[in-house]
């Protein structure tokens, strides 16, 4: 029977071969706009977010932009997001904030970046990774989703979620492996009817209510 630690290297091993060259589908220039398009993306598709942000940024350029900006404009640009009116806000009073605590600065620190409005440990993690190459896990929906059904956490607190696998989990591929269960979460194991007939990891998955194959009933 195959260890735990061989168990969680094995699926490491595989969904690097899989997704060998990941990175976040939020389009962004620097560390600022990343920070403004993670914040947006709360319970929106990045695409929906990539589809706002070039007029978005064009219009808004800097934290002092964004903090001088009328809410009803900032409202104007996001609208197709959904929840315009708290992420407007967000935007807004995170930019004031910047400006306050850091001097318009993004910080490189988690312990920082939650300090600002509508930024949680998740937004922290994506902009730590993506825009300063610093070790961070990110848990969205389909990284809490996935690292229960691969039994590498029975917690359902994003944040304790986050920390049962920064214990399984190599530091260099924490950025990393948040990304590939995205992916993964995207093309494969999804929250409704995960193909797991198909699934390249089911072999290493104990999740008990797989899907079955066509044809054949759940016993």
């Amino acid at each position: 029977m195959i260890s735990e630690k061989k168990r969680v290297q094995k699926i490491r091993q595989i969904l690097k071969a899989r997704y060998p060259d990941v990175k976040t589908q939020l389009r962004h220039k620097n560390a600022f706009q990343l920070l403004m398009a993670t914040i947006l993306s709360a319970q929106c598709t990045d695409r929906q977010v990539n589809s706002v942000t070039p007029t978005l940024f064009a219009a808004l350029k800097t934290p002092k932009d964004f903090a001088n900006a009328p809410i009803a404009q900032i409202e104007s640009l996001i609208r197709s997001t959904g929840f315009y009116h708290n992420k407007a806000k967000n935007l807004k009073n995170c930019a004031i904030a910047l400006i306050d605590l850091y001097d318009g600065e993004v910080p490189q620190t988690i312990e920082e970046l939650v300090k600002l409005p509508g930024v949680g440990r998740k937004t922290a993690n994506v902009v730590l990774g993506a825009a300063f190459g610093i070790p961070g896990m990110v848990v969205d929906t389909h990284v809490a989703r996935i690292s229960r059904r691969l039994a590498l956490t029975r917690n359902e607190n994003p944040v304790k979620i986050e920390l049962d696998l920064m214990q399984v989990i190599p530091e260099k591929d924490w950025n990393d492996f948040s990304l590939w269960l995205i992916y993964f979460g995207r093309a494969v194991c999804n929250a409704r009817k995960p193909a797991c007939p198909d699934c390249f990891l089911d072999h290493l998955c104990p999740y008990p209510e797989k899907t079955p194959p066509a044809g054949t009933k759940r016993q």
